[in-house]
């Protein structure tokens, strides 16, 4: 039987530049519609976990990356048309400015038919910031077929300033509101981008007075879009069943697609979850080993102390069992980790070597690995921290810009380590080498 498209109501959130305010309106948008009792659903664009943590958050429903490049054209469809069915608004919030990049949100949003909703941060300006408007509307390298939704002016200084905005648009482009400058709703960041989401107690009530916000302005709805269905793909076999796969998960190691977890509960794996912050040991049974990203640098004393949780790591490593490490993981394998200020731990030493917390961004980018026997797995890398090893590496990734910096590999047994955030839907049989004993 063929598969019918799917229709409902869709808005990809972009801007003419990073630092615009992009997740704190898509949040509010989010907030504001699940509150008047639509179902929402919303996405990422771009490899990002602090974003979605916020804006899974705010629309109380999980938030999936979509990525034309890591994930793959059809895996973009598959996951717009599956949310189209369940939901009444459908929110994607783009990376970086509307333009930029090869995979680009404009790009994103012209193939999939998404109506774009520019935020521009309207601080310090007036009628320029219609000439904004227009210039993203009619940029002559638009893809075809784009389409500009309307505005949304961020920081905006008063009521006046909001309706001298306003004014400045040309015909054609609707105003959906403002957001002032208010300490209520601004999100706080750190040195890889927002404040987890966990972290922020007062999130739920800076969400809800956003939404208050573009509610009291009469927030217009986005229009219908039509999803087609994916194109078939081969279905996947349980190549996994019976394998329990034990995954930290806690503020020290909270990096983690919700569509790696999906995958691998559909190759037939159980997911068991634990937390070395709390002295957790691995699950008892598990005969894989999952350690994502997170923040270790944050928590030296907590993991250096955690005798329960590091030993069964080691005794999980020593028998032989698979385990897959990035880049937070990849630093608590080490013999010891430096934060930025230049306090040192041990940490849990089943790799020679220290990781030292830098200064500045040391590597940022999409990049894909070979999997021997499995072929190529598609991710991304960001991080501030160094890691001085003597072991030498087994590999190393792809960049996928020309000029852009490979990261090692590393293993011992089965142990697999990288600073690089793998994407395991890029490739299915690749997590299957990964993890299958």
């Amino acid at each position: 039987m063929t598969a019918s498209p799917a229709r409902c109501r869709a808005l990809l959130v972009s801007a003419p530049a990073s630092g615009q305010g992009k997740t704190t309106v898509t949040a509010a948008l989010a907030r504001a519609w699940q509150r008047q009792g639509l179902r929402v659903r919303i996405f990422k664009t771009g490899p990002d976990f602090l974003d979605p943590m916020v804006l899974a958050r705010a629309a109380r429903s999980p938030c999936w990356q979509l990525d034309q490049w890591m994930g793959g054209e059809a895996d973009v469809q598959a996951q717009l048309w599956r949310a189209a069915q369940e939901a009444d608004v459908l929110l994607v919030e783009g990376v970086m400015g509307l333009y930029d990049g090869s995979a680009s949100s404009a790009a994103l949003a012209a193939r999939f038919g998404l109506p774009v909703l520019a935020v521009i941060n309207a601080s310090a300006m007036a009628q320029t910031f219609g000439a904004l408007a227009h210039g993203l509307a009619t940029y002559p390298g638009a893809p075809a077929g784009l389409q500009l939704a309307g505005v949304l002016a961020n920081r905006v200084g008063s009521a006046g300033h909001a309706e001298m905005l306003r004014e400045s648009l040309p015909p054609g482009i609707t105003w959906f509101g403002g957001l002032a400058r208010d300490e209520r709703w601004t999100l706080p960041e750190r040195h890889l981008g927002l404040v987890a989401a966990d972290e922020l107690d007062d999130l739920d009530a800076r969400l809800d007075a956003a939404a208050d916000a573009l509610m009291a302005q009469g927030l217009p709805l986005p229009p219908e879009v039509r999803f087609a269905p994916p194109p078939s793909s081969p279905e996947l076999t349980a190549s996994l069943a019976g394998l329990r796969i034990a995954i930290a998960r806690d503020a020290a190691f909270a990096f983690l697609y919700p569509a790696n977890l999906a995958l691998l509960q559909d190759l037939g794996a159980e997911l068991s979850f634990f937390s070395p912050l709390a002295n957790e040991a691995v699950p008892e049974g598990a005969q894989a080993l999952y350690l994502p990203g997170g923040y270790p640098e944050l928590h030296l004393d907590v993991l250096a102390a955690a005798q329960v949780a590091r030993d069964s790591v080691l005794a999980h490593h020593q028998a032989g069992r698979p385990l897959v490490a990035e880049c937070g993981g990849l630093l608590a394998l080490a013999e010891g980790l430096t934060d930025k200020q230049g306090r040192r731990a041990a940490m849990w030493g089943l790799l020679p070597g220290e990781a030292l917390m830098q200064p500045r961004l040391v590597n940022l980018g999409m990049h894909s690995v070979e999997v021997p026997a499995a072929g190529t797995v598609r991710g991304h890398t960001f991080h501030h921290a160094a890691y001085e090893c003597p072991l030498p590496a087994s590999g190393h990734s792809t960049a996928q810009r020309h000029h852009g910096r490979p990261e090692a590999v590393y293993q011992q047994g089965r142990l697999w380590a990288s600073f690089v955030h793998l994407y395991l839907p890029s490739n299915p049989a690749a997590a299957v080498a990964l993890f299958k004993p």
